[in-house]
């Protein structure tokens, strides 16, 4: 069940910030595709997407597997999740929602994504500071201030 509810939630939310809305603002269906270019900027921008991509299946499944809940703030998971990429950062879907959202802009050559995706990091930002830590540390405590003095909120760090 918790499978269905984070396929549910991917396809509401996270689908729409890093897929719908960009292919709306540039001009929907194939057109917005047709705009994808290749060399450097492409070839890049496709890496970032591939690897944004990669590392938030795995942050689901760790979510699902390790924290017994989804990333839905209604159904948030049971038990604190940092392990696998949470180890490097403590927000890597929303690190991996950004680089596909610039992968995107690199690959349509687009400034006007390029400044969405620069707004929906913001609005990211926002959430954190305003509602998710609160949130977080009402519910976990000492365990998650810990995580935090250990953890970068958005640069990746090796762990200690």
């Amino acid at each position: 069940m918790l499978l269905l509810k984070t396929l549910l939630h991917t396809l509401l939310l996270p689908c729409t910030l890093i897929v719908w809305v960009p292919l709306m603002f540039m001009g929907g269906g194939r057109g917005a595709l047709g705009g994808a270019r290749g060399g450097v900027p492409g070839v890049f921008g496709a890496a970032l997407l591939a690897c944004g991509l990669a590392v938030f299946v795995r942050c689901n499944r760790d979510f699902l597997t390790k924290g017994r809940g989804t990333p839905n703030p209604l159904d948030p998971p049971k038990f604190l999740v940092a392990r696998g990429p949470y180890r490097w950062v403590r927000n890597p879907m929303y690190v991996c929602a950004t680089l596909i959202l610039f992968g995107e802009s690199l690959i349509l050559r687009s400034p006007a994504l390029l400044l969405y995706s620069l707004l929906v990091l913001l609005g990211f930002h926002l959430v954190l500071v305003l509602y998710e830590e609160p949130s977080l540390r009402r519910r976990f405590g000492a365990p998650y201030e810990q995580y935090c003095r250990e953890t970068p909120r958005w640069l990746p760090r090796r762990p200690a």
